[in-house]
């Protein structure tokens, strides 16, 4: 019983707290952004610190500036 508990509570725990560390890389994946490598790497790497999560998500949730061909 305690074990039925135990996973009941853990795994959407669990679920939640990885969708929001990862909710960024999920914008920019939804977004098709350009420089998606960038920023699943920033919240992979520094998403831990808060600075880097927050510095990923305005990146991820920003406009592309269209690029002009010359």
């Amino acid at each position: 019983m305690h074990l039925f508990v135990f996973a009941a509570l853990f795994f959407p725990i669990f679920g939640f707290g990885f969708v929001m560390y990862f909710l960024p890389s999920i914008i920019a994946l939804a977004r098709s952004k350009r420089d998606i490598a960038g920023i699943i790497l920033l919240n992979f790497f520094l998403g831990w610190t808060m600075i880097g999560w927050v510095v990923a998500l305005v990146w991820a949730v920003k406009t592309d500036v269209p690029v002009v061909a010359r």
